[in-house]
């Protein structure tokens, strides 16, 4: 009997788009593969569920809504005459696809703590060059445009821009996922209003209206969002247990924890040194192994470990607080001392309940600038094109100063 091929025409279904096609077999085949399933098991936005409880979406919904509304990009661009062949087509939607592979277990703790000084998107880099060979070099166009090393400018600010299909996805879902009804965007008119002028993607000048709404809701997810106290002070708890682990792992105590977690903690992984066989522990490495650890560490013999642990287990944080000048050096001393005699630790164990860190936010970059269509075929920074005056202002970096410690 002749065995059954697969129809790899699916359809998905998305909360917030609807029906989402997949477009071809290659496509089809990526989504399949172990590198990619991994991003279910990946959360889109860390623990800001302590804070919103929907915020649940995994890396792999966002990535798919890439994929969907790069099609749709695609065939509103081709519709004004932009010409976009089938292969360019192709290989912006494995681009977009593939954007947020390289994406650790609870993304930027993971990046901060047990693997040194390689991005997410060197990652992204190094796992696309490996399915490229998988797949005899049919992704070598994708890796092109995602390196913005093709010609064609406008293609690589689809996939990373100011207003790339990226962020046109995350805001709209993020904003649904939490319920912060202030990030949703409209992705369909923002797209319906792109065009390409001089090998720059373009908003046509009735849009204008879409992209200063877009660049003030991104200004007010970060804020209410992203930057949120409790998500803040938690992924920092996170980075603290990760690092008292590896602290412990070096000094070969005995940690209890997944065989690919295990590689982390107890070898020294740096961008130098990421092999092929450091990727291989990496695609098996998610938010199921370390969760799966912190919740086990609770129990462990170092008070350090095993207090941070319990934090993120029972949601007892640590107290934070935000001001827009740095905090006295009188008073961060004071909150180290007090915490050295409650919890008895030493002056090295207190850094990792005592600290302060700065976060920044600025809503638009100059230096990127998102270009609009005027009606005599012009281009025009948005910033100078708009008649919101607070639209210049959002060009200025806010930063503000938080510290942590025990209630």
């Amino acid at each position: 009997m002749k065995e059954k091929k697969p129809n790899k025409l699916k359809i998905l279904n998305d909360p917030i788009y609807g029906f989402i096609q997949i477009p071809n077999s290659l496509i089809f085949d990526i989504i399949e593969h172990p590198y990619f399933q991994r991003l279910r098991r990946i959360t889109q936005m860390g623990f800001s569920n302590l804070v919103y409880p929907g915020a649940n979406h995994t890396r792999f919904h966002h990535a798919i809504g890439c994929m969907h509304l790069m099609q749709k990009a695609i065939n509103v661009l081709r519709f004004k005459q932009v010409e976009i062949s089938d292969e360019e087509k192709n290989a912006l939607c494995l681009a977009i696809l593939l954007h947020d592979i390289g994406h650790g277990a609870f993304s930027h703790a993971l990046e901060n703590s047990i693997v040194s000084g390689i991005s997410h998107e060197e990652v992204s880099l190094k796992f696309m060059k490996k399915l490229n060979e998988e797949f005899e070099g049919r992704l070598d166009l994708a890796i092109e445009i995602f390196e913005g090393k093709n010609p064609r400018k406008f293609l690589y600010q689809l996939i990373s821009s100011q207003l790339d299909i990226d962020r046109l996805d995350y805001l709209k879902r993020d904003s649904f996922y939490t319920g912060v009804t202030e990030g949703n965007i409209s992705s369909d008119r923002l797209i319906a209003m792109m065009n390409v002028k001089d090998d720059q993607l373009v908003i046509e000048q009735k849009g204008i209206y879409s992209v200063e709404k877009f660049i003030i809701a991104r200004r007010l997810m970060y804020w209410q969002v992203y930057l949120h106290k409790t998500g803040l002070v938690a992924e920092n708890i996170l980075v603290n247990v990760l690092k008292r682990a590896k602290e412990l792992a070096e000094k070969g105590t005995n940690l209890f924890c997944s065989s690919a977690l295990k590689y982390f903690l107890y070898n020294q992984i740096s961008k130098n040194n990421f092999t092929e066989e450091t990727l291989e522990m990496f695609s098996k490495l998610d938010d199921y192994d370390i969760l799966s650890a912190v919740k086990e560490w609770v129990h462990h013999e170092d008070c350090v470990l095993s207090l941070l642990a319990s934090m993120i287990v029972d949601r007892k944080l640590l107290k934070i607080e935000i001001q827009q000048d740095t905090f006295s050096e009188n008073y961060f001393r004071k909150k180290r001392e007090k915490a050295m005699k409650q919890l008895h630790l030493s002056n090295k164990e207190v850094d990792y309940f005592v600290f302060q860190q700065k976060i920044s936010n600025q809503a638009y970059n100059l230096k990127a600038p998102v270009y609009i269509l005027t009606k005599k075929g012009n281009l025009e920074d948005i910033s100078k094109a708009s008649d919101q005056l607070n639209l210049q202002a959002l060009t200025i970096p806010v930063v503000k100063h938080f510290i942590c410690y025990p209630k």
